[in-house]
């Protein structure tokens, strides 16, 4: 199984799109800088409409008592999408901890993190912490997951490219922010429906 992770919602019909068609993971942006970012308010909004899935905080370089403060919003894991190191997720709990890498030109990812939850894997880029549009080097995620990590795939996935990916990489999951948008945070139903269901066909394809 392939788990699927939409990440950058911001509007509670993308959250019900996602539920109709069966993603595992909704992640929600808690970064003030990026365009997705979702403020308290929102938040409560939207976290009771997504029943039954993993709800994802991802943050960039947050102390330990604003983690505690999502978990207990009602968030179930963190990312952790900047330069946080192993020390946060074990006071965390490292099953609670998505841990992002962005890949330029090597994927080294230092042993502890098997313990957590996932490794998300990640383009690189100096402007951004992520949301770029961009792929990296799938050959240094496969690389990765060979070594025995949970990797979840992310960095310019779009329903047109998402089975190559998965042939190339076999990950634990895929993600997908901009690749199912009209405009940042602003989701297309058509491309989401799409995206999921050629996961699901290629999964089924390896039955």
């Amino acid at each position: 199984m392939v788990r699927v992770k939409i990440c950058g919602l911001r509007r509670e019909e993308d959250i019900e799109v996602c539920l109709k068609e069966g993603v595992d993971y909704l992640g929600f942006i808690l970064y003030s800088k990026s365009p997705r970012y979702v403020d308290d308010q929102t938040r409560r909004k939207l976290l009771p409409k997504a029943e039954g899935v993993k709800k994802v905080a991802v943050m960039v370089n947050p102390s330990y008592e604003e983690v505690k403060s999502a978990l207990d919003e009602g968030f179930d894991l963190v990312q952790l999408h900047g330069e946080e190191g192993p020390d946060l997720a074990k006071r965390i709990g490292f099953g609670r901890v998505i841990k992002a890498f962005r890949v330029r030109d090597r994927a080294e990812i230092p042993e502890v993190w098997k313990k957590a939850h996932a490794v998300l894997l990640d383009t690189y880029s100096k402007k951004a912490y992520g949301g770029t549009g961009r792929t990296f080097n799938w050959d240094l995620a496969k690389k990765v997951v060979e070594k025995g990590f949970r990797v979840i795939l992310a960095g310019g996935l779009t329903p047109e490219n998402v089975v190559s990916a998965l042939e190339k990489v076999r990950p634990f999951g895929v993600d997908v922010s901009s690749g199912v948008e009209t405009n940042p945070g602003v989701k297309d139903k058509l491309k989401i429906e799409r995206f999921v269901r050629e996961v699901k066909r290629w999964v089924s394809s390896k039955r």
